[in-house]
């Protein structure tokens, strides 16, 4: 089988036989509609949506040969097209926004012959142009817009003011640009956006009849990324030569694939759907690697979560409604819409009664790689499997806690002075027991909980072993009595009781000074 490994256009796939998951029956069922958004993480797939559309519209008959596609459409009718990638913005140019709208509105004009008005004014250029392709060809208009946020991930939040300038500038642009949709309406066919994430409403969208948003909807959640009877099926042959390259049994390969790169959901369906970049890399490769997290690091989303006051974890295994992952404000203090949207947490679980959504990670690759990239930049290191890690890991599996504070210990005071928060006590304190609970995960052999709400409280970090449970509280410039006494008066232990499993309650008091541990307190 031949793999589209970074190949985004479909014309491509089907004219040089490559591996293809036919979706052309939820294309055909989106084009009948009017004004599309759909909000996707990276790599899933949008770019190869647009263009399936793109072949569509264009009347591009013979591309769904032998697709579903083939037997739902009888008319084949050509539209205008305009079609806008944002990935191919330069910033080698002054205004490179407004340069490549401006271009691509150009590229039109000259490909229907229609003479441009003698204005530099982009929003009346643009504004004239969709209704004059519809005069010319007879037809209403399609405008596709591909990763129509990237012009603001890239520039959001990097404290720098150039930066906060250009990404206002480009922002009440596209703004301006998306409010022509409106006052053309009668002459566009289908207008469809993707991209990463849905700014809000009050900020990017006003002005512009609102699109529907299909990003959670149980019609169109399947419409990117590979299902799993599409993975048993369209990928048997590339399973089985997975297994043989592994020397395991077939099911043994896609229970292997499922942990790995299975687990998102985008409805309340819970269709599970798998990573599709990661699946075709492992096929094309036979080897199951981080493929989706090491193709690109998610430095807006890394900024982010620098300069809030919340650290990713706190939003995991939580239950939210909707509103509170769905737009993303840009004046709050508020990343869990990005971290959704940008395929870090996936819906795990729907409350109907409640009307509430169980965020998590989607599986093992995401979770372990932003484990891994949060480590290092949050600690400041490059932190790999080191002895010293296994080895604290392997201390908690004897029930060594003593070896597991020399080691902690050491590890603490070969941190960098510079990386210790100390703004405030709540920060300084935080910044301890999350570095803790970061170098578990790192290893992620055990059930580790930071945070865990309990019914009297909250305790720091909770460790399961297949032998112990450890449950841990962190005091700055306290004591580790102290620690402990909360442990015991809060009553974190109680939903233990029944385990059969010995329970340590450890106390640990870190020293803001010297920003290690001070004392150590085992009961």
């Amino acid at each position: 089988m031949k793999y589209p490994i970074g190949i985004q256009s479909f014309e491509t796939i089907r004219r040089d036989g490559y591996v293809y998951v036919d979706k052309t029956d939820l294309v055909y069922k989106l084009a009948q509609g009017h004004i599309y958004f759909l909000a996707r993480p990276r790599r899933f797939g949008k770019s190869l949506l647009v263009s399936t559309l793109k072949a569509y519209f264009e009347g591009r008959k013979d591309l769904f040969e032998g697709l579903k596609m083939a037997e739902l459409e009888t008319e084949w009718t050509k539209y205008p097209v305009i079609s806008f990638d944002f990935n191919g913005l330069s910033n080698q140019e002054k205004n490179p926004l407004r340069s490549y709208l401006f271009s691509q509105i150009v590229a039109t004009e000259k490909k229907y012959n229609i003479t441009p008005e003698d204005t530099d004014d982009l929003g009346l250029r643009f504004r004239r142009l969709i209704p004059a392709l519809h005069e010319v060809t007879g037809q209403q208009v399609v405008v596709l817009i591909d990763e129509y946020d990237k012009p603001l991930l890239d520039l959001l939040d990097t404290g720098n003011p150039d930066d906060e300038q250009k990404l206002n500038a480009n922002r009440e642009l596209l703004k301006a640009f998306f409010s022509i949709f409106k006052a053309t309406d009668d002459h566009l066919r289908f207008v469809m956006l993707t991209g990463i994430t849905k700014f809000s409403q009050i900020t990017m969208f006003s002005g512009f009849n609102q699109p529907d948003d299909i990003s959670l909807s149980n019609r169109y959640d399947t419409l990117l990324g590979i299902t799993e009877e599409e993975l048993h099926t369209v990928f048997a042959e590339g399973i089985n030569e997975l297994a043989e390259e592994e020397g395991c049994s077939v099911n043994e390969i896609q229970e292997s694939l499922k942990r790995h790169y299975d687990g998102y959901h985008f409805s309340k369906r819970m269709v599970d759907v798998y990573n599709p970049f990661s699946i075709l890399n492992t096929f094309a490769h036979l080897d199951m690697k981080s493929y989706w997290f090491a193709s690109g690091t998610p430095t807006y989303l890394v900024r982010l979560l620098g300069n809030s006051q919340e650290s990713v974890m706190e939003y995991t295994s939580q239950n939210y409604p909707e509103q509170m992952f769905i737009d993303y404000k840009a004046d709050k203090e508020m990343p869990l819409p990005m971290i959704f949207q940008a395929g870090y947490l996936t819906i795990k679980g729907y409350d109907k009664d409640f009307n509430t959504y169980h965020l998590d990670f989607p599986n093992n690759e995401v979770k372990q790689g932003l484990i891994t990239l949060l480590a290092n930049n949050y600690l400041g290191q490059e932190y790999e499997m080191t002895s010293t890690l296994v080895n604290i890991v392997r201390a908690l599996r004897d029930g060594d806690l003593e070896q597991v504070r020399k080691l902690f210990t050491g590890f603490l005071a070969e941190t960098p002075y510079s990386m210790r928060p100390k703004k405030n006590q709540k920060q300084r304190e935080l910044y301890f027991h999350y570095t803790f609970y970061l170098l578990m995960r790192l290893i992620s052999c055990y059930t580790v909980y930071t945070e865990k709400q309990l019914s009297e409280g909250r305790a720091d970090c909770i460790i399961e072993t297949p032998k112990y449970i450890y449950i841990f509280e962190f005091k700055l410039d306290g004591t580790a009595d102290e620690a402990l006494q909360q442990i015991r008066e809060r009553g974190y232990g109680k939903a233990y009781e029944a385990d059969p499993r010995p329970l340590y309650n450890v106390g640990a008091s870190f020293s803001s000074k010297t920003g290690t541990i001070e004392e150590w307190g085992v009961k």
